[in-house]
């Protein structure tokens, strides 16, 4: 038997193999497209849920259908991405261009990788689309502004902040005139009329007009403080106390009166000071109808109907109606002084004693005995001096007898009872009588005593 010889290839051969070669090629591209299309899609579905402006701060973001501009700026921005791109370095071309397409070779044919990187910061993005939004948020922000150096991707973005500065609020309350800024605002101001607060907190049943004002009430129950201060380590709970406490440190002043000039850190200062010059107090308690200048004064004093404690120091047990109170309360045991004077820096542990110290400043003496005309800085020392006039003493000690015509008058002297004495927080020394402690401290501030 002959051996069998082997047959060379033929052409049709090589070809046919060519035709299999080039028909699984196809194939698998078109698997890794359509895959890449669907993961496309699902971005694309996702990025529809958030419309934020990713320029704005909390307070600047509006998600109204109604309040949305598109300008010619805005419509360039999306329309012509891709020569924005070019300009910024960041173009589609070769692979040493700012922005690189880059494929796998043809002789690993059964994958087909598309990576898109960034020239400036070299983050890699698997869609085209993913690094145009990269690049327009991170490097096309051209629109500065000219105030404080805030800097923006979309004009409208840039003309909505700069209503910070100029004041413009066009957009009016019909039912009590009040104006805003944006529209957003407005819509949200009036559910204060309609009484709508549709989230509600699912530990203590709280509700809120906005989601957001519930996420951060959240943080009450979490005891989350994300936020920390680059000076002092102090931590926040939200991003606005922080800012309002960095002033402390900067003392910074932004806000001024317009009657007298006086500056303030905070727009709070500033707006429990215009009462001195309006005298105003529309706030008044449905219960025994003192008023109050502020509505946050009144949620204090509502404390001495209800006589609710519900906040407990941790280091003492000591219980306070007001968290505020107590914060202040646990500076005692820790020693910060947070409360700092903007004109002198002298600092305080708590904030009624830097609003007390002011007035050395100002001068300022706004109470006024009816009866023989001496006035007086604080509502207290007023209410003190009648006294004087009166002769009352409601206040009676319980083991002697011995009546005041002052509630502190009468803790004081129940220290004769109890041996207690008031210590100097800068020495140690101790005094049986506060004024006494007053006294002692003027020594180390080298200040008179109020009137």
């Amino acid at each position: 038997i002959p051996p069998k010889q082997s047959r060379s290839p033929t052409e049709d051969d090589e070809n046919n193999l060519f035709s299999q070669l080039h028909q699984q090629q196809l194939e698998d591209r078109d698997v890794a497209t359509s895959s890449s299309a669907d993961q496309m899609t699902a971005e694309a579905g996702g990025r529809a849920e958030t419309s934020r402006d990713p320029d704005l701060s909390p307070h600047e973001q509006t998600s109204d259908s109604s309040e949305t501009e598109v300008s010619g700026d805005e419509e360039d921005v999306g329309l012509s991405l891709d020569s924005e791109l070019s300009d910024s370095g960041l173009t589609t071309g070769g692979g040493d261009m700012g922005w690189n397409e880059t494929r796998s070779s043809v002789s690993d044919i059964k994958t087909v990788d598309k990576s898109f990187s960034c020239s400036e910061c070299g983050e890699q993005f698997l869609h085209k689309r993913s690094l145009q939004k990269h690049v327009r948020v991170t490097k096309l922000k051209s629109f500065s502004c000219d105030n404080c150096g805030k800097k923006f991707s979309q004009r409208t973005s840039l003309n909505r902040h700069l209503k910070v500065h100029t004041g413009q609020k066009p957009f009016a309350c019909e039912l009590c005139e009040k104006r805003f800024i944006q529209k957003v605002h407005l819509n949200r101001h009036m559910s204060v009329h309609t009484g709508q607060k549709p989230f509600s907190c699912e530990f203590c049943g709280k509700r809120f007009i906005q989601k957001d004002h519930l996420s951060c009430h959240m943080r009450v129950h979490t005891g989350q403080k994300p936020f920390s201060c680059e000076f002092c380590g102090k931590r926040f709970s939200h991003t606005s106390n922080l800012n309002t406490h960095k002033r402390v440190h900067t003392r910074q002043k932004l806000f001024s009166c317009e009657l007298c000039g006086q500056r303030f850190s905070q727009k709070t200062n500033l707006n429990s000071h215009m009462t001195v010059h309006t005298g105003q107090k529309p706030f008044a308690c449905e219960l025994c109808g003192k008023k109050f200048g502020h509505k946050a004064n009144l949620k204090v004093h509502m404390v001495v109907h209800t006589e609710q404690k519900p906040y407990a120091c941790e280091f003492c047990g000591k219980s306070f109606g007001h968290k505020s109170s107590l914060n202040d309360h646990i500076n005692v045991h820790t020693g910060q002084k947070p409360n700092a004077c903007e004109v002198c820096g002298q600092t305080f542990r708590q904030k009624a004693n830097l609003i007390r110290h002011m007035k050395v400043h100002t001068g300022e003496k706004p109470y006024v005995c009816q009866v023989c005309g001496k006035r007086f800085t604080q509502k207290t020392v007023l209410k003190n001096h009648m006294i004087v006039h009166t002769g009352q003493k409601p206040y009676s000690c319980e083991i002697c007898g011995k009546r005041y015509g002052h509630k502190s008058s009468l803790n004081e002297h129940m220290r004769v009872h109890t041996g207690q004495k008031n210590a100097c927080e800068f020495c140690g020394q101790t005094f049986r009588h506060k004024s006494s402690l007053n006294r002692h401290i003027s020594i180390h501030t080298g200040q008179k005593e109020l009137m």
